[in-house]
């Protein structure tokens, strides 16, 4: 591998911007690419994969493209306490949400574990942490295939990245295709609540492209340019928290030698410690939640490309027959999840919040975003105002997931992960059913 300089940052940016706005120019001149609701982000990996160094080698890509992505969701994850809200609303609704999202999450994590456990690593000499790499690229998309794969890439496990970056690319293709279906057969059965006709969908939200008169601001500026730029201003706050997640990181490191806590899971600490002191200290009122999460958007775009760009296909394809059978298996299982639980425990617009979770929990909260909008362009259903509230209270498990899942794994505590993750998932249910979440039959 050639020397890494700053010129080779500079120049893997370029080609995944290049990419990019090819991939987003594809979005808006190809029918079938707008049919399927393909990200540019997506197609951009994608190119970079096929033509980068694990592909056909024909561009200048680096081989840093995986430690990209690692980076990369530390910013994201530093982020999340900046834009997140106050938990007010109606407490049923948000309850509902809550052990809806909390319980499905948990259950992915523990059939995925289970199945690779108890049955995968019965059949072929795999890896124990197998089954994980599926919820870590559904659930958790590309940003928590890349802290995954980073942590047991410290200890020499490599082909983890490959593989949860394998699912989170099947796993965003399997959402938006699926989804897609689902909605055509729930606008047939009469199940959506807004979308009488598939084929009605705006033009904007095939091309993504918005008219004049449906564009919103990115955020307010609180600060005077003359003193420095707001979008420089709530970017270094967002660099300042994940730096901070990299140092804590390092600390506990040096005391602790062999035990690593993930950079993300640090930064996301930071965010929430310093979001207390900003709200304290009046300096949230400068921070724009809005200008952070345009931010935090792009450090996922990039992460997606970079995260795709670096599939090992050599990895892939030693792994196939079993990674196949896991990711089918967990699409099976998220689908009748999704759609029979919605119908048990959401009293308003089911089928809309189903749809989203399905974008959730297959790709991103971002493809859930862009499914329901598909079958509620107003938003009406009012789903992302309960799960925005619900997610303040799944964040800190989703993190410790995260954090705890490669601890356990490369510790031989793997069974004992994924049946806690089983056990309190199903208390998560018996919870709403106590609490009477849980839609009553007439």
């Amino acid at each position: 591998m050639a020397d890494f300089t700053p010129w080779t940052l500079f120049v893997d940016v370029g080609i995944i911007s290049v990419l990019l706005l090819i991939g987003k120019l594809m979005r808006v001149k190809i029918k079938l690419i707008q049919k399927l609701f393909i990200p540019p982000s997506l197609l951009a990996g994608f190119m970079g994969l096929a033509l980068g160094p694990h592909g056909f080698d024909v561009i200048p890509l680096s081989t840093q493209t995986g430690t990209y992505a690692g980076i990369l969701i530390a910013f994201i994850f530093g982020a999340l306490p900046l834009t997140s809200q106050k938990a007010k609303g109606d407490g049923a609704t948000i309850g509902s949400m809550w052990a809806y999202s909390q319980a499905g999450m948990l259950l992915q994590w523990a059939f995925g574990g289970l199945l690779g456990l108890l049955i995968l690593n019965q059949i072929w000499p795999l890896n124990p942490a197998f089954g994980i790499t599926m919820p870590s690229g559904f659930c958790g998309g590309h940003g928590t295939a890349a802290a995954i794969g980073q942590a047991f890439g410290q200890f020499g496990y490599d082909e983890i990245l490959t593989l949860a970056m394998t699912a989170a690319t099947f796993g965003i293709v399997a959402s938006v295709i699926l989804g897609l279906t689902i909605i055509k057969w729930g606008t047939k059965k009469g199940y959506t609540s807004f979308l009488t006709n598939y084929d009605d969908l705006p033009h904007e939200l095939r091309t993504g492209l918005l008219p004049k008169e449906k564009r919103e601001s990115m955020g307010e500026s609180s600060c005077s340019s003359i003193s420095i730029d707001p979008l420089t201003f709530n970017l270094i706050i967002v660099t300042i928290i994940a730096l901070g997640g990299y140092c804590i990181s390092k600390i506990v490191s040096y005391f602790m030698p062999g035990f690593e806590l993930p950079v993300f899971s640090c930064a996301f600490v930071v965010g929430i410690l310093l979001k207390k002191i900003f709200d304290k200290t009046k300096v949230s009122e400068y921070i724009c939640p809005q200008t952070v999460g345009h931010i935090s958007g792009t450090f996922t775009d990039l992460l997606v490309a970079f995260g795709i760009a670096s599939i090992k296909i050599s990895v892939v394809m030693e792994y196939i027959v079993p990674l196949l059978i896991l990711l089918v298996s967990g699409l099976v299982v998220t689908l009748t999840y999704v759609l029979i639980m919605a119908r048990k425990l959401m009293k308003e617009c089911w089928f809309e919040k189903a749809i989203f979770t399905w974008g959730w929990f297959t790709g991103t909260m971002a493809m859930g975003i862009a499914l329901l909008r598909v079958v509620d362009p107003k938003m009406r259903s009012r789903c992302l105002d309960s799960y925005a509230l619900a997610y303040l209270f799944i964040a800190p498990v989703e993190i410790s997931l995260i954090t705890f899942a490669p601890v356990a794994f490369l510790n031989g505590y793997g069974l004992l992960f994924a049946g806690i993750c089983l056990a309190a998932g199903l208390a998560v249910l018996l919870t709403a059913r106590f609490k009477g979440w849980f839609i009553k039959k007439h």
